[in-house]
């Protein structure tokens, strides 16, 4: 498949911002950021929010989309997640992300974790930007007799991608199912996206006509 723009329409671009401690939400974030690359005319990035750079800022300011994802630590997003949060005061003053697309995905070694609850934080800190939010869009799986671990979005979730990832395993023994589900998130943003980009493309070249 290529990657290359439609005629017409810009590509755009989606940043994974995230952060984990043991491995299991980076590789979470590269499903995320291999979903995302998948749509033709996309370029998506993964930014460890840990290490952030100047360029790393470059590149969330210049986004048409950025995936918030952390850990989840007794029940929350972790510290470093929070750290990276606060330091974007300067941005949220200046609503300088306004209307970027954004969504999120979290981790937890429980099926439940309160995951949900890290998730809300990472809506809420996208709201307070004026980000509109992309939700999972998938009907949760598993909940029936004829269901298994291996369905998309095992665990329920709705606000965004959710994965458990046993606290006595490495990130190479994380379910796919919870990956293919992250790697779906991905996709979902840079469709959205690219049909936001299509539709700028359709007002301006409206705009033109009318004023020739």
């Amino acid at each position: 498949m290529s990657n290359e723009p439609a005629a017409g329409v810009r590509g755009v671009t989606v940043a994974i911002a995230y952060h984990g401690r043991f491995g299991h939400t980076a590789r979470q974030a590269e499903a995320v950021r291999r979903g995302a690359a998948s749509v033709p005319g996309t370029d998506a990035r993964l930014i460890a929010v840990d290490t952030v750079t100047e360029e790393d800022w470059e590149v969330l300011d210049g986004a048409d989309a950025i995936v918030f994802g952390s850990a989840t630590y007794l029940g929350d997003v972790s510290a470093a997640f929070r750290t990276f949060a606060e330091s974007t005061s300067k941005r949220w003053a200046a609503q300088a992300w306004q209307d970027k697309l954004a969504a999120g995905f979290v981790n937890s070694g429980a099926m439940s974790g309160d995951k949900l609850n890290a998730l809300q934080s990472l809506s809420v800190f996208a709201a307070q930007h004026g980000m509109t939010w992309v939700s999972l869009g998938l009907l949760p799986g598993w909940n029936r007799s004829t269901g298994t671990a291996q369905d998309l979005n095992r665990l329920g979730f709705w606000l965004g991608a959710a994965a458990q990832s046993n606290g006595d395993q490495g990130p190479e023994e994380m379910n796919p199912a919870d990956l293919a589900t992250a790697e779906h998130l991905g996709r979902r943003v840079a469709e959205q996206a690219r049909r936001l980009a299509a539709a700028d493309a359709a007002l301006a070249a409206d705009a033109a006509l009318a004023a020739a």
